[in-house]
């Protein structure tokens, strides 16, 4: 599998089971990944909601791409990976 280029970001927060269970699909891959911790960092926050329009997590932001909750089809189909 050829290396993803684009930078992956993940906003997450420390309890959330689907953060785990997606932050856990990408170390599967070897895909590297920035967290960005939601829970306490209303900057952080406010930068999620505004990229997404979502206030949940998980939020996956790959390019141009976001992915808002664990999709797994959709998550693996927008990383190139089959």
């Amino acid at each position: 599998m050829e290396k993803i280029n684009k930078k992956v970001k993940v906003y997450s927060t420390p309890d959330c089971a689907y953060c785990w269970t997606l932050k856990g699909l990408l170390k599967k891959y070897d895909i590297e990944f920035e967290e960005i911790d939601v829970f306490g960092n209303q900057d952080a926050k406010e930068e999620m909601i505004k990229k997404s329009g979502q206030k949940e997590v998980p939020v996956l932001e790959f390019g141009d791409q976001i992915i808002v909750g664990y999709d797994k089809k959709k998550i693996l189909e927008v990383l190139g990976i089959k």
